[in-house]
Order: C-alpha cells, then sequence, then structure tokens
C-alpha cells in the first residue's frame, strides 16, 4: 500500500486505495471522494419484527453519522474559506515553503505549473471547501474540496508535487 504524506508536515493526507487522475499539466490531482455510513450496523437476528408489533424504525442506529471517506479516513480537518486576497497570498507564501523542499527538476516542474493550478482553483474558489492534515498545522498543504457540475459526492484537488509516497 502507497501512502502520500503532505512534504511539509508529513501528515497522512491520500493513499492508493483512491485513485488520482492528474489535471492541469499534473500539477493537481483529482480524486473522487464518497458519503458513506459511519456507525450503522445492522444486526438480524432472524426474528420477524412486523409480527412482534415492531415500528418501522426500530432497530435504526442512532450513532450512525454520514463522512466524506477520505475526510474520515485521513483525518482532514476543514479550515475558513478563503477570499481571493487570503488565497493569493496563501498560495504565495505556500510556493516559497514547498520549493525550497523540493529538488531541482521537481523544483522547476511546480514552479511551471503552480501558476495554472492556481488559475483553475481561483475560478471554482467560491465553490471550494479547505482541508488540512490531522497536525492543522500553519505551514501545510491544503487539500480543496468541491462538487462537480450537480454530483452528490465530493471532488478533491491535491497539490501533486506536496505528497511524498510513502510505502507501507
Amino acid at each position: 500500500m502507497l501512502v502520500y504524506q503532505d512534504l511539509l508536515t508529513g501528515d497522512e493526507l491520500l493513499s492508493d486505495s483512491f485513485p488520482y487522475k492528474e489535471i492541469e499539466n499534473g500539477a493537481l490531482w483529482e480524486v473522487d471522494g464518497k458519503w458513506v455510513v459511519q456507525g450503522a450496523c445492522e444486526v438480524d437476528i432472524g426474528a420477524n419484527p412486523s409480527a412482534e408489533g415492531a415500528g418501522e424504525d426500530e432497530g435504526v442506529d442512532d450513532q450512525a453519522v454520514r463522512v466524506v471517506d477520505i475526510v474520515d479516513t485521513f483525518r482532514l480537518q476543514e479550515q475558513p474559506p478563503f477570499d481571493k486576497k487570503q488565497f493569493v497570498t496563501w498560495v504565495k507564501r505556500y510556493i516559497k515553503l514547498l520549493s525550497s523542499k523540493l529538488d531541482g527538476e521537481k523544483q522547476e516542474e511546480f514552479k511551471k505549473s503552480i501558476e495554472g493550478a492556481t488559475k483553475f482553483l481561483l475560478g471554482k474558489l467560491k465553490d471550494l471547501q479547505f482541508f488540512v492534515g490531522e497536525s492543522m498545522h500553519d505551514d501545510c498543504s491544503l487539500v480543496f474540496a468541491y462538487y462537480k457540475d450537480g454530483a452528490s459526492d465530493p471532488t478533491f484537488l491535491y497539490f501533486a508535487h506536496a505528497l511524498k509516497e510513502i510505502k507501507c
């Protein structure tokens, strides 16, 4: 199994059990998330509840919660949204932070592709949700989520150069 960690903080952000598609010249990874029900456990003991006078909702687990699989699996923490000015300020700082962690070739790739990725994200800014890794460190990569044209499940976006592949 492969786990992808934030190059800046070491937080686990993704694994190979969630297939990705490269977009924006490989600068961003696009990953489909899914809403799942957690905590619901239906146990069939072989009884006939209708014959025993049970109501429709008897046996429903009150502890069941709907969560997004990627957010839950990697314990991502949602952050307040950015306006355009805040986002551009964050990107400038992020480019400096991440560039210092990349070697020569990767650094050049990142610098060439970040402008297109930033424009892409700015175009969706009002629709984006922002997440950080479990540590909630100030100097970390952001994970973005949005709902594609009427989709009921979110799509996540990751900066490809910010992910470090670890074999587990």
